[in-house]
């Protein structure tokens, strides 16, 4: 640990495994004059606190592209490369591999989503940081959720789940809640152990701002996604 309390050559782990149904080869599609994954993977190598970047894939196509944009390749076996399969899983293997031999299980992991890819240049850094200076076990990335009013239908009837209707208060005299939004987690060995979950007993939260909450998991979402990187400068 460094003087300023982060933690230098931290390792980034991102989960990418081959099928999609909502976007065939979702995590290599052209994005922005890049594959999506490539994305993810250049903003954790350009991280002063990322030492290495690894991406857990059963995908070829993908292992290559990764290895292209200077990440290192652990290969996912089947049994945990289907749709129903959890990250979690996914990461305890990387973990576990020969590749990461002797890295403590209570040091932290940055754990990115490669459909994600809305992160700003210092993003990881101050997650990490604010990781780092609270204590904490787990990490989980978020956008404030304002203006959303969210209904769902219970036993017939449709009712407020984040809102009373028949007490409609103002934005502003509302209690803040909070979207995950997948862009970044933090956590470590012994939490995926222990909890069987990305999330522990001493969550801290990292917010972010509204319009990186949007993530690509259809076509539809690549034009929007597009329009962010380029109209807030992360394109390059």
């Amino acid at each position: 640990m460094d003087s300023d309390g982060t933690m230098k050559d931290a390792i980034a782990i991102i989960p990418a495994r081959g099928g999609s149904i909502g976007l065939p080869g979702k995590n290599i599609h052209p994005v922005a004059g890049k594959p999506l994954i490539a994305w993810t993977i250049l903003q954790a190598r350009q991280s002063p606190v990322v030492g290495r970047v690894l991406v857990s894939t059963d995908s070829p196509e993908i292992a290559a592209v990764a290895l292209r944009y200077g990440a290192e390749v652990i290969e996912r076996p089947p049994a945990l490369s289907s749709a129903s399969s959890p990250s979690e899983k996914a990461l305890l293997h990387a973990l576990e591999s020969s590749a990461l031999e002797g890295y403590p299980p209570d040091a932290p992991v940055v754990f990115l989503q490669a459909t994600s890819p809305l992160r700003k240049e210092t993003d990881i850094e101050n997650a990490l940081g604010l990781f780092m200076r609270e204590g904490a076990d787990s990490l989980v990335s978020v956008t404030r959720a304002d203006d959303l009013t969210i209904w769902e239908r219970r036993e017939g009837r449709w009712q407020g789940v984040n809102f009373d209707h028949a007490d409609r208060k103002m934005r502003q005299e509302r209690n803040p809640q909070y979207i995950e939004n997948g862009s970044i987690y933090i956590l470590t060995e012994n939490v995926l152990r222990k909890f069987d979950n990305r999330v522990g007993e001493r969550l801290v939260v990292y917010p972010m701002e509204f319009w990186q909450t949007w993530e690509i998991d259809t076509v539809e979402e690549v034009d929007l996604v597009e329009y962010y990187l380029f109209r807030k400068g992360l394109a390059g």
